[in-house]
């Protein structure tokens, strides 16, 4: 893999199961670039995202993510690899239980943090990176969809990945939101250096929001377009 992507599929074929799903993938993203993927439902948009963090063994081919080898990944060196990823997702996935700060600390903890300061200082500075500084005693179900999107978006940051991988992830907010949202992942994209594949239906996006964009149909990988940011 070179070492300007973060991403790079040759050759690869992606299967559910014994079923191929998506043929011969040749698919290459750069440090700090935002990649759309788009495609109807059932096409392989979510089949590809899970190869990408080691949820699909990929059995032909060649790939790479963030360094890892994803051919020879083996099953006890998944969480090494997601240590470099993030994972939004279009219903949140937070904790209900908990608050905001320990939604957060569990995901730290989880991934190896042990210095309660150094946890804190971090949790903190992800806050303030997703505009909720002052939220981090909130509740999930004390927040708004945009808000609980920033903390999803907040957890994904912990471990300053190399790579964010965004399904749907503003399926379910109004379009005044979806734009705060969009706002902040291309901030981050282009202030933190971070390479984004993010999945949608939402065409509206695409054109406001203009980047690369990717789209699968018929078992297979076209490139579409290159827009500037």
């Amino acid at each position: 893999m070179s070492e300007l992507n973060i991403v790079s599929l040759r050759n690869a074929n992606i299967y559910q199961g014994t079923n191929l799903v998506l043929n011969n993938v040749n698919f290459q993203v750069g440090k700090g670039e935002f990649v759309y993927l788009i495609g109807r439902t059932g096409t392989g948009k979510s089949s590809l995202l899970k190869t990408l963090y080691g949820d699909l063994y990929l059995k032909e081919g060649d790939g790479a993510v963030a360094g890892f080898d994803l051919k020879g990944l083996k099953w006890q060196n998944v969480p090494l690899l997601r240590r470099n990823l993030g994972i939004v997702f279009q219903d949140f996935r937070l904790l209900t239980d908990r608050n905001v700060y320990d939604n957060l600390e569990f995901v730290l903890k989880a991934t190896g943090w042990k210095d309660k300061v150094l946890m804190k200082e971090k949790i903190e500075n992800v806050l303030s990176k997703v505009g909720l500084k002052s939220k981090g005693f909130k509740m999930p179900y004390e927040m708004s969809g945009g808000e609980q999107q920033r903390v999803d978006i907040a957890r994904a940051l912990l471990n300053n990945p190399k790579l964010i991988l965004a399904d749907e992830p503003t399926g379910n907010l109004d379009p005044d939101t979806t734009d705060e949202i969009m706002q902040l992942l291309f901030n981050i994209c282009r202030d933190y250096h971070t390479a984004f594949i993010m999945a949608t239906h939402d065409y509206t996006i695409i054109q406001k929001y203009p980047a690369r964009v990717v789209r699968i149909e018929q078992g297979m990988v076209k490139e579409i377009s290159v827009a500037g940011m």
